[in-house]
């Protein structure tokens, strides 16, 4: 029988659950509501060490929009009605504050689109009430809901300077002097974000400073179910690594991370980009995710301030980065950063590999041709896997008729015909597995390329040769689909028909199914199957004509062939 038809059918059929688990986890009803607005997870612990009643006084600070604070601000636009709102700009960014807190409640980036191709892509978007909101802990102090006031200062990145400071003042509260420091600096997605923090009480001032981003769980633009990717919170520490949260675990009380570490940072993840406080390392923090309201959750760190003594000053900060997750920039802010890029289980596989894409296309300066040319590169790598194959689907093709008149004298015995069969195999001197076990092999590499085409945020936006403007959307015209297609059909018409008509037909419908599902991929990913395929078609083919081209019992037994 022909194994490799059998296993084809079975990645054809592995495919399909996929899509369908990716469809069941998109079309799957919202999250429960929580028992109380602003909750923590029982799996929080206890409070950090000589950090008093941390968690009562973060649950003092009203969520916007939570039982009892009528005058809060919602979460359903930037600001309360009123408020200020500074537009600070640079080179990279536009970002925008609220004066209630000092809220982070808008950024737009200026090097990439929006779906609709016509204004700049929005992270920090109310849309979402995604925002990145600062405060003291306590009753009495600055928090994220303090009306401030704005010193005076620039607003747009002045031409020839690398930073741009704005300070916003809260007003004096209980002997506190509180000042709310943001610094922009010139080519960085970094924002360095601090409270200076002046006692002019007669007592010694104790509290600590929070840091948390807030988002609804709604999927993000652009997100579709035939390529669905990661979208919630995570955390990340030395002791419990990369640890990724939906937002569905954190609204059930599900969330699994390590709660207090002296290491790591927390953040909001979505294709392409991510959200994150870096707080510098040896700094301990205890990590909180939790449901603020219904389909509102937030992601946060508390962070000690050191005993401030009357009339002295100190300052506590925590940097954010909120940008595209480009790996060569992740790689130098923090530990792990970089695994925000979602390789799935094939990380150890994809990481290499998208280091020789980016090392090609340093060279060549354009991602489309760097795909074309690393597809040559696996080729050529695996090009004696591939050999062994196509020699053993050669081989099959040839005896192909022998076992058509097998399966009509001995079609009524399955035992008989099995035996028949072996028997002809060992007398062509033919491993019925020889083309299917070289495919298992590379089926992990052509996975891990899928996911590293799929997840890297260089390929959007970026052009390859006439239509093709973005080759992380779909090719508008379907050209590469169709010729994907095209290529799949003469792929199989050089492959041995199976014996069997049902199998026989399901491979000839093949090409047209993943045809369909292909005119919704991204281009950079029909792009590479399209070359592979057209690669594998001139390897088959010299290889068949090769093997049923010249004698029989030589070609079979040339190892060349």
């Amino acid at each position: 029988m022909d194994n490799r038809r059998l296993l084809l059918l079975a990645v054809f059929c592995f495919s399909i659950f996929m899509l369908w688990s990716e469809w069941q986890r998109q079309s799957a009803p919202p999250p429960r509501t929580a028992s109380a607005p602003g909750a923590v997870s029982s799996s929080i612990g206890s409070s950090m060490a000589g950090v008093p009643e941390v968690e009562s006084s973060l649950r003092a600070v009203p969520a916007p929009g939570a039982p009892g604070s009528a005058d809060m601000p919602t979460t359903s636009s930037p600001a309360a009605a009123g408020d200020e709102i500074l537009e600070i700009q640079t080179d990279l960014y536009t970002a925008r504050i609220s004066m209630r807190g000092g809220d982070l409640v808008g950024m737009t980036l200026n090097r990439f689109r929006a779906s609709d191709k016509d204004a700049p892509f929005p992270l920090l978007d109310p849309r979402y009430h995604y925002r990145a909101q600062s405060g003291l802990t306590g009753a009495g102090k600055p928090n994220h809901n303090t009306l401030l006031v704005p010193l005076p200062g620039p607003r747009i990145l002045p031409e020839g300077e690398e930073r741009l400071e704005v300070r916003l003042e809260a007003p004096e509260m209980n002997g506190i002097k509180a000042t709310r420091v943001l610094r922009f600096t010139r080519g960085s997605y970094v924002i360095d974000m601090a409270w200076e923090i002046e006692n002019t009480s007669a007592a010694p001032l104790t509290t600590d400073a929070y840091f948390q981003l807030t988002r609804n769980g709604t999927a993000p633009e652009g997100d579709s179910f035939m390529l669905s990717t990661f979208y919630g919170a995570a955390v990340y520490t030395e002791a419990g690594k990369y640890q990724k949260i939906p937002y569905t675990d954190v609204a059930e009380g599900k969330a699994k991370f390590v709660p207090e570490a002296n290491d790591g940072w927390v953040a909001l993840v979505q294709h392409y980009f991510v959200t994150a406080w870096l707080p510098e390392a040896g700094l301990p923090r205890k990590y909180r995710l939790r449901k603020i309201e219904d389909n509102l959750y937030a992601a946060a760190l508390i962070v000690p301030v050191e005993t401030i003594a009357p009339g002295e000053k100190k300052t506590v900060r925590v940097p954010l980065f909120a940008g595209p997750q480009e790996q060569a920039r992740l790689d130098t802010l923090a530990p792990g950063l970089k695994l925000v890029v979602d390789y799935g289980m094939l990380y150890l596989l994809a990481a290499p590999i998208f280091w020789a894409l980016s090392q090609i296309h340093a060279l060549l300066g354009n991602w489309g041709w760097a795909i074309v040319a690393l597809t040559i590169f696996i080729k050529l790598v695996l090009f004696p896997l591939s050999a062994a194959s196509y020699r053993s689907m050669a081989r099959m093709r040839r005896i192909t008729p022998r076992l058509m008149q097998l399966k009509e004298l001995y079609g009524h015995d399955k035992m008989r015909l099995n035996q028949e069969m072996m028997q002809l195999y060992k007398t062509e001197k033919i491993n019925p597995l020889g083309g299917c076990l070289p495919i298992l092999v590379q089926i992990p590499v052509f996975i891990a390329l899928y996911w590293v085409l799929l997840g890297a945020v260089e390929m959007r936006g970026a052009p390859w040769i006439l239509w093709i403007e973005d080759l992380s959307a779909a090719d508008p015209y379907y050209v590469l689909p169709v010729i994907m297609m095209a290529s799949m059909f003469l792929q199989t018409k050089l492959n041995p028909t199976p014996p069997d008509p049902i199998q026989a037909k399901v491979m000839m419908m093949m090409p047209l199914i993943f045809g369909i599902m292909f005119f919704f991929f991204p281009a950079g990913l029909v792009l590479y199957w399209v070359v592979n395929n057209v690669l594998s078609i001139a390897q088959q083919w010299q290889i068949t004509r090769m093997i049923e081209g010249g004698d029989p019992q030589k070609a079979a037994n040339d190892p060349k062939a």
